[in-house]
Protein backbone atom coordinates (compact mmCIF):
# COMPACT_ATOMS: atom_id res chain seq x y z
CA UNK A 1 0.00 0.00 0.00
CA UNK A 2 1.23 3.31 -1.09
CA UNK A 3 0.10 7.03 -0.21
CA UNK A 4 1.49 10.53 -0.63
CA UNK A 5 1.47 12.89 2.10
CA UNK A 6 0.70 16.14 1.58
CA UNK A 7 1.93 18.93 3.56
CA UNK A 8 0.01 21.99 5.15
CA UNK A 9 -0.04 25.31 5.93
CA UNK A 10 -1.39 27.70 8.87
CA UNK A 11 -3.20 30.72 7.46
CA UNK A 12 -2.70 32.31 10.54
CA UNK A 13 -0.88 31.11 14.35
CA UNK A 14 -2.23 32.96 17.51
CA UNK A 15 -0.27 31.63 20.82
CA UNK A 16 -3.18 32.74 22.75
CA UNK A 17 -2.17 30.89 26.53
CA UNK A 18 0.29 28.37 27.96
CA UNK A 19 -1.61 25.17 29.59
CA UNK A 20 -0.62 23.80 32.54
CA UNK A 21 0.04 20.34 30.87
CA UNK A 22 2.99 22.78 29.43
CA UNK A 23 1.67 22.94 25.59
CA UNK A 24 0.24 25.94 24.39
CA UNK A 25 -3.67 26.97 23.59
CA UNK A 26 -3.90 27.94 19.49
CA UNK A 27 -6.14 29.33 17.19
CA UNK A 28 -4.89 28.46 13.42
CA UNK A 29 -6.26 27.48 10.16
CA UNK A 30 -4.88 24.53 8.84
CA UNK A 31 -5.02 24.16 5.20
CA UNK A 32 -3.68 21.53 2.63
CA UNK A 33 -0.58 22.04 0.68
CA UNK A 34 0.49 19.64 -1.98
CA UNK A 35 3.41 21.52 -3.32
CA UNK A 36 5.64 18.60 -1.16
CA UNK A 37 4.50 15.10 -0.27
CA UNK A 38 6.60 12.15 0.50
CA UNK A 39 6.32 8.70 -0.39
CA UNK A 40 5.10 6.30 2.01
CA UNK A 41 4.69 2.44 1.49
CA UNK A 42 3.53 -0.36 4.37
CA UNK A 43 3.00 -3.38 3.87
CA UNK A 44 2.59 -6.55 5.61
CA UNK A 45 5.53 -8.58 6.74
CA UNK A 46 5.51 -11.07 3.58
CA UNK A 47 4.82 -8.33 1.07
CA UNK A 48 7.46 -6.88 -1.70
CA UNK A 49 8.29 -3.80 -0.91
CA UNK A 50 7.34 -1.58 -4.45
CA UNK A 51 8.80 1.67 -3.19
CA UNK A 52 12.09 1.06 -1.89
CA UNK A 53 13.10 -0.84 -5.48
CA UNK A 54 11.50 2.44 -7.09
CA UNK A 55 14.01 4.65 -4.81
CA UNK A 56 16.97 3.34 -5.37
CA UNK A 57 16.63 3.29 -9.67
CA UNK A 58 15.23 7.24 -9.12
CA UNK A 59 17.63 8.28 -6.81
CA UNK A 60 20.91 6.94 -6.79
CA UNK A 61 23.11 7.99 -4.02
CA UNK A 62 20.80 8.70 -1.65
CA UNK A 63 21.21 7.77 2.08
CA UNK A 64 19.01 5.08 3.55
CA UNK A 65 18.33 4.10 7.69
CA UNK A 66 17.25 1.34 8.39
CA UNK A 67 16.12 -0.16 11.94
CA UNK A 68 14.09 -3.29 13.14
CA UNK A 69 12.35 -3.65 16.24
CA UNK A 70 13.72 -5.65 18.63
CA UNK A 71 10.81 -8.27 18.89
CA UNK A 72 10.92 -8.29 14.93
CA UNK A 73 7.44 -7.07 14.39
CA UNK A 74 8.28 -3.87 12.49
CA UNK A 75 11.11 -3.02 10.12
CA UNK A 76 11.69 0.95 8.99
CA UNK A 77 13.37 2.34 6.39
CA UNK A 78 14.20 5.80 5.99
CA UNK A 79 15.65 7.32 2.45
CA UNK A 80 16.68 11.55 2.11
CA UNK A 81 18.33 12.62 -0.72
CA UNK A 82 20.03 14.97 2.35
CA UNK A 83 20.62 12.36 4.39
CA UNK A 84 18.70 11.05 7.22
CA UNK A 85 19.98 12.09 11.00
CA UNK A 86 17.45 10.67 13.21
CA UNK A 87 16.64 6.77 14.17
CA UNK A 88 14.31 5.35 12.00
CA UNK A 89 12.53 3.63 15.32
CA UNK A 90 11.66 7.27 16.62
CA UNK A 91 10.28 8.44 13.70
CA UNK A 92 6.38 8.87 14.03
CA UNK A 93 5.53 6.33 11.64
CA UNK A 94 6.69 3.63 14.21
CA UNK A 95 5.46 5.59 16.55
CA UNK A 96 2.13 4.98 14.95
CA UNK A 97 2.37 1.01 14.72
CA UNK A 98 3.50 1.34 18.21
CA UNK A 99 0.53 3.42 19.21
CA UNK A 100 -1.91 0.58 17.17
CA UNK A 101 -0.41 -2.18 18.70
CA UNK A 102 -0.81 -0.85 22.68
CA UNK A 103 -4.83 -1.68 21.74
CA UNK A 104 -4.60 -3.99 18.70
CA UNK A 105 -3.35 -6.69 17.46
CA UNK A 106 -1.25 -6.16 14.03
CA UNK A 107 0.85 -8.26 11.81
CA UNK A 108 4.50 -7.59 11.17
CA UNK A 109 4.98 -4.80 8.68
CA UNK A 110 7.57 -2.63 7.20
CA UNK A 111 7.92 0.84 6.45
CA UNK A 112 9.57 2.30 3.56
CA UNK A 113 9.48 6.44 3.69
CA UNK A 114 10.82 8.37 0.90
CA UNK A 115 11.14 12.08 2.34
CA UNK A 116 10.92 14.67 0.03
CA UNK A 117 8.99 17.22 1.63
CA UNK A 118 10.90 20.07 3.61
CA UNK A 119 12.14 19.17 7.54
CA UNK A 120 11.95 22.32 9.81
CA UNK A 121 10.39 24.20 7.63
CA UNK A 122 7.02 24.17 9.56
CA UNK A 123 4.98 22.49 7.11
CA UNK A 124 3.57 19.51 9.29
CA UNK A 125 5.79 16.49 6.98
CA UNK A 126 6.17 14.18 9.93
CA UNK A 127 2.86 14.32 11.25
CA UNK A 128 1.51 13.72 7.72
CA UNK A 129 3.59 11.03 7.22
CA UNK A 130 2.12 9.59 10.92
CA UNK A 131 -1.24 10.05 9.98
CA UNK A 132 -0.98 8.35 7.04
CA UNK A 133 0.66 5.73 8.26
CA UNK A 134 -2.01 5.06 11.19
CA UNK A 135 -4.93 4.63 8.08
CA UNK A 136 -2.54 2.57 6.18
CA UNK A 137 -1.42 0.42 9.40
CA UNK A 138 -4.65 0.17 10.61
CA UNK A 139 -6.61 -0.56 7.00
CA UNK A 140 -3.64 -3.47 6.71
CA UNK A 141 -4.82 -5.15 9.83
CA UNK A 142 -8.55 -5.65 8.97
CA UNK A 143 -9.64 -2.52 11.64
CA UNK A 144 -12.47 -0.39 11.03
CA UNK A 145 -11.46 2.85 12.59
CA UNK A 146 -13.45 6.06 11.82
CA UNK A 147 -11.93 9.04 11.20
CA UNK A 148 -12.85 10.45 14.80
CA UNK A 149 -11.12 7.51 16.13
CA UNK A 150 -8.06 7.93 14.03
CA UNK A 151 -7.66 11.20 14.59
CA UNK A 152 -7.90 10.95 18.65
CA UNK A 153 -4.98 8.36 18.02
CA UNK A 154 -3.52 10.89 15.87
CA UNK A 155 -3.44 13.22 18.17
CA UNK A 156 -1.34 11.44 20.77
CA UNK A 157 1.53 11.40 18.17
CA UNK A 158 1.67 15.28 17.52
CA UNK A 159 -0.67 18.40 17.86
CA UNK A 160 -1.73 18.58 14.23
CA UNK A 161 -1.16 15.19 12.94
CA UNK A 162 -4.81 14.68 13.80
CA UNK A 163 -5.72 17.33 11.05
CA UNK A 164 -4.08 14.96 8.28
CA UNK A 165 -6.61 12.53 9.02
CA UNK A 166 -9.28 14.57 7.59
CA UNK A 167 -6.43 16.65 5.36
CA UNK A 168 -9.41 19.71 4.32
CA UNK A 169 -9.48 23.31 5.86
CA UNK A 170 -10.18 22.86 9.73
CA UNK A 171 -10.14 25.69 12.06
CA UNK A 172 -7.53 24.13 15.05
CA UNK A 173 -7.48 25.17 18.61
CA UNK A 174 -6.41 23.21 21.61
CA UNK A 175 -3.04 22.58 20.92
CA UNK A 176 -4.17 21.72 17.67
CA UNK A 177 -5.88 18.55 17.87
CA UNK A 178 -9.35 19.97 18.31
CA UNK A 179 -10.57 20.81 14.78
CA UNK A 180 -13.63 22.23 13.00
CA UNK A 181 -14.49 21.81 9.24
CA UNK A 182 -14.14 25.43 7.93
CA UNK A 183 -15.39 26.51 4.30
CA UNK A 184 -12.72 28.60 2.37
CA UNK A 185 -12.34 29.54 -1.19
CA UNK A 186 -8.80 30.60 -2.38
CA UNK A 187 -9.61 30.02 -6.23
CA UNK A 188 -9.08 33.53 -7.03
CA UNK A 189 -5.87 33.07 -5.82
CA UNK A 190 -2.58 31.97 -6.53
CA UNK A 191 -0.57 29.84 -4.24
CA UNK A 192 3.26 30.49 -4.13
CA UNK A 193 5.26 28.28 -1.04
CA UNK A 194 8.96 29.43 -0.34
CA UNK A 195 11.32 26.60 1.54
CA UNK A 196 14.69 29.11 2.10
CA UNK A 197 17.61 26.96 2.03
CA UNK A 198 19.99 26.21 4.96
CA UNK A 199 17.17 27.55 7.22
CA UNK A 200 15.37 24.80 9.33
CA UNK A 201 13.63 25.85 12.63
CA UNK A 202 13.23 23.78 15.61
CA UNK A 203 9.45 24.19 17.03
CA UNK A 204 10.74 23.90 20.86
CA UNK A 205 13.09 27.46 20.21
CA UNK A 206 10.29 28.80 18.69
CA UNK A 207 8.23 28.50 21.13
CA UNK A 208 10.47 29.30 23.94
CA UNK A 209 10.52 33.39 22.52
CA UNK A 210 7.12 33.17 22.38
CA UNK A 211 4.78 35.47 24.39
CA UNK A 212 1.03 34.35 24.51
CA UNK A 213 -2.16 36.80 24.60
CA UNK A 214 -5.28 36.69 24.32
CA UNK A 215 -6.95 37.70 20.98
CA UNK A 216 -9.31 40.89 20.63
CA UNK A 217 -10.85 39.17 17.33
CA UNK A 218 -10.80 35.20 17.12
CA UNK A 219 -9.02 33.99 13.41
CA UNK A 220 -13.00 32.94 11.66
CA UNK A 221 -13.66 36.57 12.30
CA UNK A 222 -10.29 37.70 10.52
CA UNK A 223 -11.15 34.75 7.81
CA UNK A 224 -14.17 36.20 6.73
CA UNK A 225 -12.71 39.65 5.74
CA UNK A 226 -11.58 39.72 1.85
CA UNK A 227 -8.29 38.59 1.57
CA UNK A 228 -7.04 41.70 0.28
CA UNK A 229 -7.54 42.51 4.27
CA UNK A 230 -6.06 40.25 5.63
CA UNK A 231 -2.16 41.73 5.79
CA UNK A 232 -1.65 43.11 9.27
CA UNK A 233 -4.43 41.51 10.60
CA UNK A 234 -3.83 37.38 9.97
CA UNK A 235 -0.85 37.18 11.69
CA UNK A 236 1.67 34.24 12.87
CA UNK A 237 2.76 34.90 15.83
CA UNK A 238 5.86 32.70 15.71
CA UNK A 239 7.19 35.80 13.16
CA UNK A 240 8.31 38.25 15.82
CA UNK A 241 10.56 35.76 17.31
CA UNK A 242 11.91 33.67 14.15
CA UNK A 243 12.25 36.78 12.34
CA UNK A 244 14.51 38.03 14.88
CA UNK A 245 17.18 34.98 14.60
CA UNK A 246 16.36 34.75 11.09
CA UNK A 247 16.35 38.07 9.50
CA UNK A 248 16.49 36.39 6.27
CA UNK A 249 12.94 34.89 6.38
CA UNK A 250 11.77 38.54 7.25
CA UNK A 251 13.42 39.38 3.59
CA UNK A 252 11.99 37.03 1.80
CA UNK A 253 8.27 37.67 3.03
CA UNK A 254 9.00 41.41 2.30
CA UNK A 255 9.85 40.16 -1.18
CA UNK A 256 7.22 38.59 -1.56
CA UNK A 257 4.88 41.76 -1.15
CA UNK A 258 6.99 43.17 -3.91
CA UNK A 259 6.38 41.11 -6.19
CA UNK A 260 2.74 41.80 -5.70
CA UNK A 261 1.40 39.15 -3.30
CA UNK A 262 -1.97 40.27 -1.65
CA UNK A 263 -1.05 37.58 1.59
CA UNK A 264 2.41 36.72 2.23
CA UNK A 265 3.08 34.61 5.72
CA UNK A 266 5.41 32.06 7.11
CA UNK A 267 3.91 28.56 8.06
CA UNK A 268 3.80 27.30 11.52
CA UNK A 269 7.22 27.78 12.87
CA UNK A 270 9.22 28.40 9.97
CA UNK A 271 11.01 28.27 8.35
CA UNK A 272 8.55 27.91 4.86
CA UNK A 273 7.05 30.92 4.00
CA UNK A 274 3.63 31.30 1.54
CA UNK A 275 1.99 34.32 -0.62
CA UNK A 276 -1.22 34.35 -2.46
CA UNK A 277 -1.37 36.38 -5.51
CA UNK A 278 -4.34 37.04 -7.97
CA UNK A 279 -4.91 34.80 -10.59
Amino acid sequence: MITYPNVKLNLGLHVLRRREDGYHDLDTLFVPCTDFHDTLEVITGDDYSRTSAHFQETYAGAQLAQAITPDGKLMVTLARKEGVDWDPLKDLTAKAYGLLAERYKLPPMKVFLEKTSPVGAGLGGGSADAAFALRMMAELAGLALSDTELAALAARLGSDCAFFVYNRPMLGSGRGEILEPFDIDLSAYRLEVTVPDGIAVSTADAYRGIVPAEREHPLREILALPVTQWKGRMVNDFEKTVFAKYPRLAEIKQSLYDRGAVYAAMSGSGSALFALYRK
